[in-house]
């Protein structure tokens, strides 16, 4: 296989995110085992909004695949605590939403 390794919506295979962009795989999600990436392509996001998670309060958008518009995850606009400010600008995409690509 050529190319980069990388991560693709699991309903229309579009490209989301590559695997050199993981920050950390120790998060979860609604559905489970989370991704956190730098960098995510071919998304889009709605509209802000407040959610406490269990780490505090954070200001976030969720994120669709810009093709089919499936619900990928969500991506961090503010940290409300200074020891959470590494996740702004960061994209979670929840593991059961993609699928792997050239590996």
């Amino acid at each position: 296989m050529g190319g980069p390794r990388l991560y693709s919506c699991c309903n229309c295979r579009n490209h989301v995110a590559l695997h050199d962009d993981i920050v950390s795989k120790a998060f979860q999600g609604r559905n489970g085992r989370s991704f956190l990436f730098s960098h995510a392509m071919n998304i889009s996001t709605g509209p802000k909004e407040d959610r406490r998670y269990m780490t505090g309060l954070h200001t976030v958008v969720d994120v669709y695949c810009c093709d089919c518009h499936e619900v990928l995850g969500w991506k961090y606009i503010r940290a409300y605590d200074r020891r959470q400010k590494y996740k702004e600008g960061k994209i979670i995409l929840e593991k059961s939403r993609i699928v792997k690509e050239n590996w």
